[in-house]
């Protein structure tokens, strides 16, 4: 075969596997549900855990697992599936038990995006409770008090690629690809936009946007939307070992500068500057800030408070 001829047979295998992508979340749905299956780099279910509709809710030590369950979808997002998961991460927001959110999907997908049976032939007022929905999501996605991280097992595109971006910290699976593919079915990443262009810059999203090609893990790493990358087997593994690393800090200063992130992000420096004095100055008047200090000074593990 000629060089030619083996990159347009390339080219045409690409094509095709983009297809494949698109259309899963086209095709109509199945009449029956298909029991979710998880891969070997999650838990399975346990006692204590919460299937919430199309959210799976397991806790593992401080940690909240929400855990996107329509695998047979690709985890595509539907209205009431960003209802339960926009409900999911509210709950973990204000149980005390919980100090850290990870985010991951069931099967073979982390969220092949939104789920276009929800806007094919729908009426205006439909298509609109879809959209907010969704807006919604991502706007209490990344204003929780908790510290957030994607576990990337496998496809995000879409809003999925923008669930990541929201997230505060991202560990794929080596397996994960990346991709904006709105543009082939006539539409664009409009609500992922600022999410994406705070996290990865306008070059790199637009690439992704315009070209609606698939990049993968190692790639994605390149312009910040995941930060490690790692095979399959050792994702939950190493998601659990960054989440142990962060419970190991005061839930209340986590918090605070969660909130100093969020506040600052549209300010001008000088105003900036003024937030994160007042900021400061609340820290220093919590009892976990001084026990810090003063566990530092006294060469001791510090107690938090909370």
């Amino acid at each position: 075969m000629s060089q030619g001829a083996g990159d347009k047979e390339q080219g045409s295998k690409g094509a095709r596997e983009q297809g494949s992508v698109l259309l899963c979340t086209l095709a109509p749905l199945h009449p029956h549900t298909l029991a979710p299956q998880y891969p070997s780099s999650l838990a399975s279910t346990q006692e204590g855990d919460v299937a919430d509709g199309t959210i799976l809710w397991q806790v593992r030590e401080g940690t909240a697992w929400v855990i996107l369950k329509r695998p047979e979808r690709r985890n595509a997002l539907n209205r009431p599936m960003m209802e339960e998961l926009a409900a999911a991460l509210e709950r973990a927001n204000a149980d005390p038990q919980v100090r850290v959110v990870v985010l991951t999907g069931a099967g073979e997908a982390f969220c092949a995006g939104g789920d276009l049976a929800d806007f094919l032939d729908r009426s205006p007022a439909e298509q609109r409770q879809a959209v907010q929905a969704f807006a919604r999501l991502m706007a209490i996605l990344p204003t929780l008090g908790k510290p957030v991280i994607a576990a990337v097992n496998g496809l995000a595109l879409g809003g999925g690629c923008g669930l990541v971006a929201a997230c505060d910290l991202a560990i794929a699976a080596e397996t994960a690809r990346f991709g904006l593919p709105e543009l082939r079915v006539g539409l664009f990443p409009f609500l992922v936009m600022p999410h994406l262009l705070r996290t990865i810059g306008r070059r790199a999203f637009l690439k992704l946007a315009l070209t609606g090609e698939l990049i993968d893990a190692h790639e994605a790493k390149r312009p910040g939307l995941v930060d490690r990358v790692m095979p399959s087997d050792r994702l939950r593994e190493e998601v659990s070992s960054l989440a142990n690393q962060i419970q190991g800090h005061s839930p209340t200063l986590l918090h605070l500068g969660k909130e100093a992130l969020r506040r600052v992000g549209a300010q001008e420096l000088p105003a900036a500057r003024e937030t994160l004095q007042e900021i400061l100055l609340t820290a220093l008047a919590t009892a976990d800030a001084q026990e810090g200090m003063r566990a530092f000074v006294e060469k001791r593990a510090s107690r938090w408070e909370t």
